[in-house]
């Protein structure tokens, strides 16, 4: 059996790493990932962290872990490395000066557009494929980027056609700090949507814990859900971190406010290296649809209300004042400009690297 060298420390790459494995046959994952995909050397659990100050505590574990994968990729017949740029490049590197030959895919590429640009040029160096989720990454590469579609249209099965829906979905985060600062704002706001239903949608990593004693004082405000499309879908409305969450959403067509609150201290150090005036996913996607540069231009699908603007009193404002049909017409042509999913295209390059 071909063994695959997997680096995933993201719920969200887990998440695609499930639906990539729907087109693989006799492969077996070695590395790091989601437990139900097989015996992982780490869980993407151990790798959690919440801004600048967590990663530095966690360094040392971090570097011990990289040096046990370069070791354990000598055992496996090619490397797919997904996100996570700070630990996956390194990886890149000493697997390479290691096992020269050891085919390498990058697959959800680090966000170059939005900071550290000059990371392309390593990236491109160390890997042998990449495949690019978002259409305009290609142009921040020379020649080794290639778009393969967008994972979510592989997991999104439900789209509306009429804008409309019932209850109103609430949706966190899925870090227990971004949990702590957000969730008590969404309660304020459902204590005053007394007419409407409100759901509370949350992580399934979450679905054997212990609720309330995550979410704290509020959460009998809200019905739980953990279907997150079937529960967006149904929604009239949307009031989500951000994340992907954010372009789930706008896929889906439900209309949706984004509100995100950092600590102090990452927020001053993310201003000083992101030079972004848009965060949400769909927002950036908006933009390079409107010929601006992502994640810098002046136009957007939705409002975004970041740090001291995110209060109960504007989130509600802006969930009065957003223009539903709109929404639905515009956030249509996000889904036309991925075109498709990309889990069928990336099985097929593990294919052809592994014949």
């Amino acid at each position: 059996m071909k063994k695959i060298l997997v680096s995933a420390l993201e719920p969200s790459s887990n998440v695609h790493l499930k639906e990539l494995k729907k087109h693989l046959k006799d492969i077996q994952f070695i590395g790091i990932f989601d437990e139900d995909l097989g015996i992982p050397l780490y869980s993407p659990k151990n790798f959690s962290t919440m801004g600048f100050l967590d990663v530095i505590k966690k360094i040392r574990f971090f570097h011990m872990a990289n040096k046990k994968m370069i070791c354990l990729a000598s055992e496996a017949d090619m490397v797919l490395l997904m996100d996570s740029s700070s630990f996956n490049i390194p990886l890149a590197k000493g697997i390479k000066r290691t096992n020269p030959n050891k085919p390498i895919i990058y697959y959800i590429l680090p966000q170059v557009w939005a900071w550290k640009s000059w990371r392309a040029k390593e990236i491109e160096k160390y890997c042998d494929k990449l495949a690019a989720i978002l259409p305009f990454e290609t142009t921040f590469y020379e020649k080794k980027a290639t778009y393969v579609g967008h994972p979510l249209l592989d997991e999104i099965s439900i789209y509306k056609q009429n804008q409309g829906g019932e209850g109103i979905v609430f949706m966190p985060g899925s870090r227990i700090g971004e949990i702590n600062r957000i969730f008590p704002i969404f309660v304020e706001i459902a204590k005053k949507m007394r007419d409407k239903r409100k759901i509370l949608i949350i992580p399934r990593s979450f679905k054997n814990q212990d609720i309330k004693s995550i979410y704290g004082n509020g959460i009998d405000e809200f019905e739980i859900s953990f279907d997150t499309h079937k529960s967006l879908y149904e929604a009239e409305f949307a009031f989500i971190c951000s994340g992907t969450a954010t372009l789930e959403a706008a896929l889906i067509g439900t209309p949706f406010v984004l509100g995100y609150k950092m600590k102090k201290i990452d927020f001053f150090i993310a201003r000083i290296f992101v030079k972004l005036s848009r965060i949400g996913l769909a927002n950036i996607f908006y933009n390079a649809l409107n010929g601006e540069y992502p994640g810098r231009g002046k136009t957007k699908l939705h409002e975004e209300l970041i740090q001291e603007n995110l209060t109960s009193k504007n989130l509600i404002d802006a969930y009065i004042s957003l223009d539903k049909e709109k929404f639905l017409m515009e956030s249509a042509k996000i889904r036309q400009y991925l075109k498709n999913g990309s889990a069928e295209n990336i099985a097929n390059w593990i294919k052809l690297t592994l014949n």
